[in-house]
């Protein structure tokens, strides 16, 4: 995760083969007493890269900013930055044909200079006070990737994801007790990839230590559109220590981008071409038989179901798209065998579609639906009752992701700053 500055043209560093450093605008040097480098990455000045710098600069004293400019001009990004922090950001050009944000985040994250890095999409933005409270968790608790709390679109609208042990919903709310707790944090705040459901987070936003990258080798998969991240943060929940902020300062999500790739409708090979790399990862077959079964009820439930359900159309659905449905389906059953024993009942009826090219297209569109109607006895109990109140099965996994959600904001010292939430619009 490092690479080798040369010398290129008057006013740019080479920082990599695809990658230019721009000496000569803003301010490389991160600013003295910076613990964290937060990589911005950014392909247009219509997204609202400055709300996201301001949300940096003005509440989290303890960043340094790298804006990644991708495959434009530094200056063209920089216009779009308040003068009053446009200086104490440093540009990246990072140039390469794919349209994924992989590729500058990668670039940004190997040109860290602070021994944490964290990214940030530039829609986004971040709640005062999040950084400390990321950086104060990780010293508790001795992780080497911290995890925020997140919330899409507004600051109250929580993403109940990790939905983790109730005990890791506490440590928080001792950091306020002083040193005397700090044994208690440490053991209650640290997560465990099966225990703590960590598979449904897959972006790698929070606090990620730069050695730690640097040893594990972990990135970002370049040039996919879909799922590039889920490799790279599951493979670390499962060999690093981390922690989850469940009560801290947001993370928040913007909702501005009308071009975001992941939310368009592709051939299922691209949908969900990620998941063949996943599944024959060192790390993933290196796992217990739990630890993949719990990834794969992840990858089910989330991109499979979720790639079939945004396919509400029934031409949509060729026999070349059912059999890649099947196909993907069937590599999860031998990946981890047994992991479809927690879905609920509405879960199992519309994978036995998805794994039958033979069903009609409208019976698989109306399972997806069926299966997002909850409250029912088929989207709450298991074929089998003896997998009812298994951690993943819905009863267990639905009372703690409603925990999650409605944690209330744990207090934070003055010391890591007051925790505003970004702007209520």
């Amino acid at each position: 995760m490092h690479e080798t500055p040369v010398q290129a043209a008057s006013g740019r560093r080479r920082l990599g083969p695809n990658t230019l450093e721009r000496t000569d605008l803003g301010c490389p040097e991160p600013p003295p007493g910076a613990r964290v480098d937060v990589v911005v990455a950014c392909h247009t000045p219509t997204r609202p890269i400055g709300r996201a710098v301001a949300s940096l600069l003005d509440g989290n004293p303890e960043v340094a900013v790298t804006v990644v400019c991708h495959n434009r001009p530094a200056e063209e990004i920089a216009a779009a930055i308040q003068p009053a922090h446009r200086e104490a950001v440093r540009y990246l050009e990072h140039t390469d044909p794919r349209p994924s944000a992989s590729g500058p985040f990668n670039a940004g994250m190997r040109a860290a200079r602070t021994p944490w890095v964290s990214i940030m999409g530039s829609d986004d933005r971040l709640a005062a006070g999040a950084v400390a409270s990321w950086l104060a968790l990780a010293e508790a608790t001795g992780a080497e990737f911290v995890i925020p709390r997140l919330a899409l679109g507004r600051p109250t609208a929580i993403v109940p994801t990790p939905a983790p042990r109730p005990t890791r919903l506490l440590a928080p709310y001792l950091r306020s007790r002083g040193r005397r707790a700090a044994r208690v944090i440490g053991r209650l705040a640290r997560t465990d990839l099966v225990a703590d459901r960590l598979a449904y987070r897959s972006a790698p936003l929070g606090l990620l230590s730069v050695e730690m990258l640097r040893r594990t080798g972990a990135h970002l998969v370049e040039g996919a559109k879909v799922g590039g991240d889920v490799s790279m943060v599951t493979g670390l929940f499962a060999a690093v220590p981390t922690a989850y902020d469940a009560a801290g300062p947001v993370y928040l999500i913007g909702e501005d981008a009308t071009d975001r790739v992941t939310y368009d409708v592709r051939p299922m090979a691209e949908q969900l071409g990620f998941l063949p790399g996943v599944l024959t990862a060192p790390w993933f077959t290196s796992l217990t038989a739990a630890q993949r079964r719990a990834v794969a009820v992840k990858l089910v439930r989330i991109h499979v179901f979720g790639a079939v359900y945004y396919r509400d159309r029934e031409e949509i659905w060729t026999p070349a798209e059912r059999a890649a449905l099947a196909s993907m389906c069937r590599s999860l059953h031998c990946a981890a065998p047994g992991f479809a024993r927690v879905l609920s009942r509405a879960d199992r009826a519309l994978l036995d579609a998805c794994l039958d090219p033979d069903v009609p297209a409208a019976t698989l569109i109306h399972r997806a639906l069926a299966r997002r109607r909850h409250g029912r006895p088929e989207t709450l109990l298991t074929r089998d009752p003896a997998w009812l109140l298994d951690r993943e099965a819905p009863l267990r996994f639905m009372a703690a992701s409603l925990l999650t959600k409605l944690l209330p904001a744990a207090p934070v010292s003055s010391a890591a700053g007051r925790p505003t939430a970004p702007d209520q619009d």
